[in-house]
């Protein structure tokens, strides 16, 4: 086998790189050559917010979102909507919602949807601590924001069947979210236009 051209510390970065989302070996070796070449204004920067990410970030035990303080910024605002509860499956679905300006409450994270095929259960997800959120005095409403997908769907109606009990309106995004698509690739205007003309569950 013949020798690789980059050196031990290179690969690790290329192997490295090839683990995120959407990018495969050769996306990472492509990457990875950008970075090493401008060096001062990616890689040095990069490798330090990085290790300060690393070195700050918290899991809000509130919410289950991720911030550099616990509860996070949008679980301690004042100004945000107590008694409205949007879930969502991932920290990405959260920062979907609030590019698009659409929700004014707070947030549950679950950590993903529940999936057979993928052996994650409901003692794998963030479910324990909703419905202890939800059955608060305080929260009047909760909004499943769940992916249009089959494991979105099965999540979604394994909460209401769970929350139903716990005398709260539950209503879902309206079904301008396209069935099999996820909410971090949408634009801001159909994820306005969903919460908007959401419907109970």
């Amino acid at each position: 086998m013949p020798a690789s051209p980059a050196g031990s510390e290179i690969e690790k970065l290329i192997a490295l790189l090839a683990k995120l989302p959407g990018l495969g070996p050769r996306s990472a070796r492509r990457g990875a050559l950008a970075l090493v070449k401008k060096r001062e204004q990616l890689l040095l920067p990069l490798a330090d917010a990085l290790a300060d990410v690393g070195a700050k970030i918290k899991q809000c035990g509130t919410c289950g979102s991720i911030d550099v303080c616990d509860p996070c910024q949008i679980c301690s605002a004042p100004t945000r909507d107590g008694a409205i509860l949007c879930v969502v499956s991932e920290v990405g679905d959260l920062w979907a919602m609030e590019r698009a300006a659409a929700f004014r409450g707070r947030y549950h994270v679950l950590g993903g949807c529940l999936s057979a095929l993928d052996g994650i259960m409901p003692e794998d997800l963030n479910i324990a601590g909703l419905i202890e959120r939800a059955a608060a005095a305080d929260i009047t409403e909760v909004i499943l924001a769940m992916n249009a997908t089959i494991d979105g769907q099965t999540t979604a109606h394994y909460i209401t069947d769970h929350l139903r009990g716990c005398g709260v309106k539950i209503s879902r995004l309206a079904h301008g979210v396209p069935v099999g698509g996820e909410l971090d690739y949408l634009d801001d205007g159909t994820i306005s236009a969903a919460v908007a003309s959401r419907r109970e569950f």
